[in-house]
């Protein structure tokens, strides 16, 4: 298969008088590693990856132009000093010793400022809000994760202080003073923030600003604020120094929010106030409810079209932000559509994607499969995590040591755990024998691709990272201790997973009670599937699409099953987390009607908050009950029987679907070490951890042989 050439994404750019090596930014995401503002050797790690990975120009995540005063959090940069001067300028000699560019990104954070609020100081706004946003979402967070969303503002409430004159000519001169010591430091360039609900923005924004001065009303005067912010910072900084505006193309929730025609007047305004670039991002009004369409898209290109609107009305460049894959960046730049891409948790998850890019291995770039784990340590004050990068905020893991010795290693299980174990250990010069009972690699990976199609990136990027290393892989193949024991190994990995079992009730030994394993086998038509459960009918159709090849492509899978499914049209699922939560809503999208039964307080548990609360909603519109605190009592052959409380309920049922009740099993792993064989355990075999758990345990255990 020929390479794309991503020649668009991969040519040089100018931004006022600043030259770039490429098209791709990384896009500014929180790290919160700085230690009371100052820049840490963990920030400083974190840029210079992605600098070395080729990235043209890394962007900061917000720093506080007033810190502590109008700051998010006490581990942010901060600019308000020249105390913090150093600090900026070891992290620029950095970056650029990697050969990249260095953007800081500036920002009062006005009604977000939870530091304030810790400190006692009211937040910042342009008018005084009635009612209080719904916060119904967080029913499905435990009281530790409620405890930890208030880290920041140590519980406290927030109070408020309508911007007088006095106020914005301070709010002015500490942007202007911020962007002077950054350039001092040796930074390329800044970003004023005038996006995503902070200071700026909320001036911008008709929904936040209600004032009847010459600071609200109009476009021209409610963005008054950011283009005099931009008029002071250009006249510290020069003409050619680049100064670039990220600006919400939209605001998601309220009736009156910014629209992306009303965002081009304002950047119109904004260019000419001197900016130099716009940064085309978007914000949701309530991140309870609406998190996933902005700031942080769910949707791949999610603000193309606002992005087309802008750079429409302006002729500086134009960045574009929002899910950005190399595939549509290369086209949206080659169409005139924007003329620089900022990728966030894409190069979180890999910071090697340009080089990889330009290398001709895009096969190879580690892809984001949007699981929203990194934002979700933002919401607790914390140090952003990525379910497939174990190397994010710890830079030092991706460094591997080449073995002394030559070693075989004899990996078991090619689900998720089981491949990345195997990729380690043949990166680390190891002969890597991976058996996989099942005809492909992917295990509850590639089922879980069905429901949610971004894994499916994953389930191909391990499978060619296996390929290219030449792990021997053995399929349909199934393990056992004279197998293993006859390959001498020196170290065997068992990554085959946890045990799926049934409730302890009455029927569920039934025949259309299907646990996950079974309910995969019968979807998916796998080989050494019991089909026990089907009709005769539904058997032979199984039967012959396994046979045709119809079931072996997840795309086909997921397009036919919308057509027929061997599925009863009424469905039950027993148990509300993480899987049942998403299995209901990909059997709703098919015509079913789904009762989920969980047993405990939460639904969605232990996705990220911001997926859950995007899940629970979705599920509730595709005519989901979900139910809380339902104990499962019985299950006949057309019906199952529930207690919430002591309310007793019946709800019928064609199949019955356990998506809970799973375990760790060691059970082969126990009987390897008993013939005295060097094993390890990786993934849901070790502790129910699902995707992130069994890379990080992956990488963990193969680093340590």
């Amino acid at each position: 298969m020929t390479e794309r050439a991503y020649n668009s994404l991969l040519s040089s750019g100018r931004i006022a008088g600043l030259e770039l090596s490429n098209r791709v930014f990384l896009a500014a995401m929180d790290m919160n590693l700085c230690v009371d503002g100052e820049i840490s050797d963990g920030e400083i790690a974190h840029y210079t990856a992605r600098a070395a990975g080729g990235t043209a120009m890394v962007i900061t995540g917000t720093g506080a132009v007033a810190w502590p005063v109008g700051a998010t959090s006490r581990h942010q940069p901060a600019f308000s000093d020249d105390r913090f001067i150093p600090g900026i300028g070891r992290l620029a000699d950095s970056v650029h010793a990697a050969g990249g560019r260095l953007c800081m990104q500036l920002c009062h954070h006005g009604k977000t400022a939870s530091v304030d609020t810790a400190e006692g100081r009211p937040q910042l706004v342009p008018s005084l809000l009635d009612g209080t946003p719904d916060l119904s979402a967080l029913r499905d967070s435990p009281m530790d994760e409620l405890r930890r969303l208030a880290t920041a503002t140590q519980g406290k409430k927030a109070t408020y202080k309508v911007a007088d004159e006095e106020d914005l000519v301070w709010v002015i001169d500490q942007f202007a003073a911020a962007a002077r010591r950054v350039k001092f430091a040796g930074v390329d360039a800044i970003e004023i923030h005038a996006a995503h609900g902070y200071l700026l923005s909320t001036f911008l924004s008709r929904t936040y600003n209600k004032r009847d001065d010459r600071w609200g009303g109009s476009i021209e005067n409610r963005a008054r604020l950011t283009c005099e912010v931009v008029r002071a910072v250009k006249r510290e900084v020069g003409a050619d120094y680049p100064v670039l505006v990220r600006l919400n193309g939209h605001e998601y929730g309220p009736w009156d929010g910014l629209t992306a025609a009303e965002s081009a007047e304002a950047a119109a305004l904004i260019e000419r106030a001197g900016a130099d670039a716009i940064h085309v991002s978007a914000n949701a009004h309530n991140p309870f409810a609406d998190f996933t369409d902005g700031p942080l898209p769910s949707a791949v290109g999610a603000y193309r079209e606002h992005t087309k609107t802008i750079k429409q009305a302006v002729s500086i460049p134009v960045v574009a932000v929002g899910r950005m894959l190399p595939e549509l960046a290369d086209e949206m730049i080659a169409a005139g559509e924007c003329d620089f891409v900022s990728m966030g948790r894409q190069l979180l998850a890999d910071p090697e994607l340009v080089n990889k890019i330009r290398a001709g291995r895009r096969r190879s770039v580690r892809p984001c499969i949007n699981c929203y784990v990194c934002v979700e340590q933002n919401f607790f004050d914390g140090n952003p995590k990525c379910a497939v990068n174990p190397a994010l905020c710890n830079e030092e893991v991706a460094l591997l040591t080449p073995f002394d010795r030559p070693r075989h290693v004899v990996v078991i299980g090619g689900g998720p755990g089981g491949m990345e174990a195997a990729r380690v250990a043949a990166t680390r010069g190891a002969k890597v024998t991976l058996i996989e009972k099942g005809g492909r690699l992917g295990g509850t990976l590639w089922f879980s691709q069905l429901t949610t199609p971004a894994n499916e990136m994953l389930v191909d990027w391990l499978t060619h990272e296996v390929e290219r290393l030449g792990v021997e892989v053995l399929l349909g193949t199934r393990a056992d201790v004279d197998l293993v024991d006859s390959l001498r190994p020196d170290v065997v990995i068992v990554a085959t997973g946890a045990r799926r079992g049934r409730p302890d009730v009455p029927g569920a030994d039934l025949p259309h009670v299907l646990t996950g394993d079974a309910l995969r086998g019968v979807i998916t038509g796998e080989a050494d599937a019991d089909l026990a459960a089907l009709g005769p009918l539904q058997r032979v159709v199984v039967a012959a699409g396994r046979a045709v090849g119809a079931l072996s492509d997840a795309n086909r899978v997921r397009r036919l099953s919308k057509m027929w499914m061997p599925i009863g049209r009424r469905v039950v699922v027993v148990g509300g987390g993480l899987v049942g939560l998403e299995l209901a809503e990909y059997l709703a999208e098919r015509g079913r009607h789904v009762t989920v039964l969980e047993e405990g307080q939460h639904l969605g548990l232990p996705m990220a908050m911001p997926r859950r609360w995007t899940a629970v909603r979705e599920a509730r519109e595709h005519g989901v009950v979900l139910v809380r605190e339902a104990r499962l009592v019985s299950i006949s052959c057309d019906s199952v029987r529930y207690h919430v409380g002591d309310e007793q309920f019946d709800v019928g049922a064609d199949n019955v679907i356990v998506a809970g009740e799973v375990r760790a099993d060691a059970s082969l792993a126990d009987e390897l070490s008993a013939r005295g064989l060097n094993v390890r355990l990786v993934g849901d075999a070790a502790e129910v951890g699902y995707i992130e758990g069994a890379i990080h345990g992956a990488m963990k255990v193969a680093r340590d042989l």
